[in-house]
């Protein structure tokens, strides 16, 4: 029967203990020291400074869901771009820089062009212009649903 050596874990076990003793400490301290003063106001629920009325389940407009989702989309993409324009050199070192500059300008294309499509699309709009013959298109498609039904 082979005999394993736990001692090389002895750090990770002390490290793991360190940090339990610092995370309950803290939050012991934290509980000890902070002033316990509840009121009407405090428990009350905080939307972006605004006094909560009404019920929770109104209607939100879907526009900034659409724009935030966008923006992040866009942003982590272009945060993408960083690491090959670190490396460029490297590779421009190695008669490889044209294959790095081709891939990131096509990459580069994918976002163009996708940022288009959501511009043409009227995504980017914070407020939809209102069309007649939207109007028109979406009266007759609800007419016709209800001829259907």
């Amino acid at each position: 029967m082979p005999a394993y050596n736990l001692d090389v874990y002895m750090p990770v076990v002390i490290l793991m203990v360190i940090a339990i003793v610092m995370v309950v400490g803290a939050l012991l301290v934290g509980k000890l020291l902070r002033p316990h003063n509840p009121s009407e106001l405090k428990e009350q629920a905080y939307e972006c400074g605004e006094d909560p009325v009404g019920t929770a389940w109104s209607n939100f407009n879907v526009r900034f869901y659409v724009v935030s989702l966008i923006f992040i989309i866009f942003d982590v993409e272009g945060a993408l771009m960083f690491p090959v324009a670190a490396i460029f050199k490297k590779f421009n070192g190695i008669a490889q820089g044209g294959l790095v500059l081709a891939s990131l300008l096509l990459f580069i294309g994918v976002l163009v062009s996708g940022i288009v499509y959501c511009w043409k699309k009227g995504d980017l709009d914070w407020v939809k212009s209102f069309t007649l013959e939207s109007y028109h298109h979406d009266r007759d498609q609800a007419q016709a649903e209800r001829k259907t039904a």
